[in-house]
């Protein structure tokens, strides 16, 4: 039985919610490997909406372990309230079926307020697009070797070195800022505040996970963003503050890359997009308009509408390169259902050279021209359908074309956010 990696193959917000959630039946554990409360999850589960945003989506299911990894960087207040809110839907959380890794970064409140700043100070074209939840100053914290994780709450006595080494940097920021600076006493009092909320569920989360997969137990890693906001393969500066492509999910987590079984990255059947930075098949006339009502394209944390083209094929051929995946989950194949044609970006045009890849340089992704190639559509529903036969012929064609051009096959076709709208072509867990 392999361990599976659910990763974005686009720039997030492709589904993977409710895939994770369909996959979770066969999982026995949940793992969140990177990111923070920047991303969401929204699931469907007998007409109930479940809106997730830093804990795994396995904590909705029964029977399930779900586990925060040390990749990931923790809010301890939002944390709090998630966890209430789900408490009022009538879901348990206990140690049994939630645990935090012992060295994941906490986000403080110092750390949403320097990235509003930031973003905020900019000028119109060097915004990057953050969520303004702290999550890159975290980030950045962790690389700098002065973050307060979630380990230091268990020992009070220790606090104030690491508080002062973490506001030596901080308030000399708040003074180039023209900020007051910020008290250790402040920042002391919010940690002893969230210290007995987040304590039960610590762990050390790398050899519980080790010893859950030398025991047969099966393993579903949960990314947040897309692989396409990776620092390092994303479009850069647009881009998250981790690594989101699937070889993060060992790191992530604790475990050996041999842990990971295979990949399965989940794309839309079209494209979109939250914030700034360059998307080569934006419509933003009325057929990008059509698609972002018809999927009611509204971001899960932010509520920001999400920015809608043509499905682009060269860009999720490129993440099926760099996160390794073995198999396609897409979802919304249903927005297109009486759309007479439909386009495919199948290359790129750049300074009249066609190229099949995504340029590195930020400004060569700014002039990038797409090369579409259409499709005929069908006027037949493709919403819920569960089975092969039950899709138009052309829907059929649509998708086996999107197979081509990314190079990977379809494991997985998602009809609604429903979830037993799905169509199973290959079941991840049994390579």
């Amino acid at each position: 039985m392999a361990n599976v990696v659910v990763v974005g193959a686009q720039w997030g917000d492709e589904g993977k919610g409710k895939i994770v959630d369909w996959l979770s039946v066969e999982a026995d554990v949940v793992v969140r490997y990177q990111g923070g409360h920047n991303a969401g999850h929204t699931l469907v589960i007998n007409g109930v909406t479940y809106k997730l945003s830093l804990l795994p989506s396995g904590i909705v299911r029964p029977g399930k372990l779900s586990v925060i990894g040390n990749g990931v960087v923790v809010d301890p207040r939002h944390l709090v309230k998630e966890i209430a809110g789900l408490r009022e839907k009538g879901i348990a959380i206990s140690r049994e079926n939630l645990r935090i890794a012992e060295n994941a970064p906490l986000i403080l409140s110092l750390h949403g307020e320097l990235d509003a700043l930031r973003e905020n100070a900019a000028a119109p074209d060097a915004k990057i697009g953050t969520t303004k939840r702290g999550i890159g100053p975290a980030y950045e914290d962790k690389v700098g070797r002065r973050a307060i994780r979630v380990m230091d709450l268990a020992d009070l006595s220790t606090l104030d070195g690491k508080i002062a080494r973490l506001l030596n940097h901080h308030n000399a920021l708040r003074r180039g800022l023209g900020l007051e600076e910020i008290k250790p006493e402040a920042i002391r009092a919010e940690l002893e505040e969230v210290a007995p909320h987040i304590l039960p569920y610590m762990d050390r989360t790398w050899s519980l996970l080790d010893d859950l997969r030398r025991a047969g137990k099966r393993i579903l890693f949960e990314g947040a963003q897309g692989a396409l906001l990776d620092i390092d393969h994303g479009t850069y500066p647009f881009v998250t503050s981790s690594n989101t492509v699937a070889p993060n999910a060992a790191t992530g987590a604790g475990l050996g890359p041999k842990a990971i079984g295979y990949v399965l990255g989940i794309a839309k059947a079209y494209t979109t997009r939250v914030g700034e930075g360059p998307f080569p098949t934006e419509l933003t006339d009325e057929t990008g308009r059509a698609i972002g009502e018809r999927g009611r394209e509204f971001g899960t944390v932010t509520g920001r509408a999400r920015r809608c083209g043509w499905f682009d094929a060269v860009l999720v051929r490129q993440t099926v390169k760099t996160s390794g995946i073995d198999g396609i989950a897409l979802t919304k194949l249903d927005i297109f259902d009486g759309f007479e044609t439909i386009k495919v970006c199948v290359g790129y045009k750049l300074d009249g050279d066609v190229i099949d890849y995504l340029p590195a340089s930020q400004a060569a992704q700014a002039r990038v021209e797409p090369i579409y190639e259409t499709i005929e559509g069908w006027r037949e529903p493709t919403g819920g359908a569960r089975s092969w036969a039950q899709l138009p012929a052309q829907a059929i064609k649509y998708v086996r074309r999107v197979e081509e051009l990314i190079q990977a096959p379809v494991a997985l076709l998602s009809t609604s956010p429903e979830r037993d709208d799905t169509i199973l072509m290959h079941n991840p867990f049994q390579d």
